[in-house]
């Protein structure tokens, strides 16, 4: 069971879909002004000069993270009553932030742009519960940070096997795993097999995808399993898990391939895993059980 700091803001945001990432991207962040997070440091996380003195030039000399993230993943980022993103990724961010001693200035973005804008070098970070796999691996390094499965959900009292949703139809958020990978592999395996294939409803944000199924457009919707696991302790009386967590896979924090940065970010972690501040977000918001001992990068490529 997950934890709920925020129950709130997130049953409003799966209801109505507050977050339109239709919109040109806007800055958000610590403060209002979506400049550079001022004290986001509720861990209280100490510098560590040593790591501090390895960041890339640029980023020491600006004192900020150029972080892109689509905040519609409760609770691993979505936006506060204010619109600042939150959640426990943003949370980790922080902590690795303070780390290094420099602050975190967040973009919201839509997911699918993430990645392309970090190889365009707008963001020095992408921090979206990015899967981490061999494809987007070609285009960007990945920080491991934590392992997520996929976990279906559906309407309440409605029976949904995700090994054989032939013919149904399946709410996703564009461009995650879900959307790329799972939907279009279990759907060649009904059109292979003669069956009618999966109807696809792609959305810009994971709250549109769980509104449609809460508003009963859709049979059942594809997610990651602590996303999942959220929206169906928010919305309890309307949807429900639909069968069990399948495929872990390893989360990322996405830097430019190759770049200075991704070793940087993955000294940070291994010393917030270290000295336990790690583990003390993922309990503050019940996901521990993702958790892992040691960072790494692009996993994908090694599994």
């Amino acid at each position: 069971m997950l934890a709920l700091p925020v129950t709130l803001v997130a049953a409003a945001m799966l209801l109505t879909g507050c977050v339109n990432n239709q919109a040109a991207e806007n800055p958000g962040g610590g403060g209002p002004s979506g400049s550079a997070s001022a004290g986001a440091n509720p861990y209280g996380v100490t510098k560590d000069d040593a790591l501090a003195k390895t960041l890339p030039a640029a980023v020491a000399s600006a004192g900020v993270l150029k972080i892109g993230t689509d905040p519609t993943y409760a609770p691993n980022e979505y936006k506060d009553a204010a619109g600042n993103p939150i959640g426990w990724d943003i949370d980790l961010a922080d902590a690795l932030a303070a780390k290094l001693g420099v602050k975190t200035q967040y973009t919201t973005a839509k997911f699918d742009n993430i990645i392309p804008s970090i190889v365009g070098g707008k963001y020095d970070l992408g921090v979206s519960s990015f899967t981490d796999t061999t494809e987007r691996e070609k285009q960007v390094d990945f920080v491991n940070y934590y392992n997520a499965g996929i976990l279906w959900a559906s309407a309440k009292g409605k029976t949904v096997d995700p090994s054989n949703a032939c013919g149904l139809k399946v709410a996703v958020e564009a461009g995650t795993y879900e959307d790329t990978d799972e939907i279009p592999a279990k759907s060649k395996a009904c059109t292979d097999a003669g069956k009618p294939a999966i109807q696809v409803f792609k959305y810009d944000g994971q709250d549109q995808a769980t509104n449609a199924l809460v508003l009963g457009q859709v049979d059942a919707m594809s997610a990651d399993s602590p996303i999942t696991e959220y929206a169906v302790h928010q919305q309890s009386d309307k949807i429900q898990a639909a069968g069990e967590t399948f495929d872990v896979a390893p989360y990322g924090f996405a830097t430019a391939k190759g770049g200075e940065l991704t070793d940087v970010i993955k000294n940070a972690l291994q010393a917030l895993i270290d000295d336990g501040t790690y583990l003390k977000i993922l309990q503050k918001w019940g996901v521990e059980d993702g958790a892992v001992t040691a960072a790494d990068v692009n996993a994908a490529a090694k599994q």
